[in-house]
């Protein structure tokens, strides 16, 4: 059995990928990452995702649990934070990804509704 150490760095990578893929996860982390000092409480979450408190409770377990963010309680607030700043980065990274690809998809389906419409028949019409 490989130890924690031992653990090959793409199966690190795919456990923080796995922490990533859901959409609520995802807002969570763009919310933190656009609040002031990268912060916020459960209860600032809650009002913004909309989320019931348990499944709130859940994914930022989830989050927690895989490095993401950290938590700190001060009497009945709980404040959750990113864990690290690079993190937002990542965030900014993937939008600007997938923003170029729907460009690209977009840009590709412009140009084939400008085809002649002879492409489009089938060969037995």
């Amino acid at each position: 059995m490989i130890s924690a150490a031992q653990t090959p760095l793409y199966e690190i990578k795919a456990n923080l990928f796995k922490a990533l893929a859901h959409p609520a996860r995802i807002r969570v982390l763009e919310l933190l990452s656009a609040a002031p000092d990268n912060s916020a409480t459960v209860g600032y979450l809650l009002s913004e995702t909309g989320l019931e408190a348990s499944h709130l409770s859940q994914h930022l377990a989830t989050l927690r649990r895989h490095g993401v963010v950290t938590s700190v309680r001060s009497a009945n607030t709980v404040t959750y934070r990113l864990a690290h700043p690079k993190i937002a980065e990542l965030l900014t990274i993937a939008r600007i990804f997938l923003l170029d690809s729907l460009a690209d998809s977009n840009e590709q389906l412009k140009l084939a509704q400008g085809l002649p419409s002879e492409h489009l028949k089938s060969s037995n019409s």
